[in-house]
């Protein structure tokens, strides 16, 4: 299980997610006109977590049928079977949840 969380997430490039975190934290100092509330950083990075991870794996998901044929993106972990269709759906819907919970908080 463990293993397939790994795939997922670099499949997604969940490192990347730190390069958009300076313009979420931008939009909520200029919102506050100040520095906002430790809890709301933290809400607007699971928020940010959430997003990225499930626009990534909704594209990893879609774009799958292309990726096995482009010889450039074939070594991808879904087109390469390393994590199934269903397993990448299941995690765009947890971070569509947590996304959605996120930014509800």
């Amino acid at each position: 299980m463990l293993n397939k969380i790994k795939i997922i997430l670099e499949m997604i490039k969940f490192e990347h997610t730190i390069f958009a975190l300076p313009f979420a934290f931008t939009g909520a100092l200029l919102a506050v006109r100040g520095v906002p509330a430790w809890s709301t950083i933290l809400w607007i990075t699971l928020a940010m977590v959430g997003a990225r991870s499930a626009a990534m794996g909704f594209n990893r998901w879609a774009d799958r049928a292309f990726d096995a044929r482009n010889p450039r993106t074939s070594m991808r972990a879904l087109p390469k079977g390393l994590v199934t269709p269903a397993q990448v759906v299941l995690f765009t819907a947890v971070s569509s949840v947590l996304l959605v919970y996120a930014a509800y908080r």
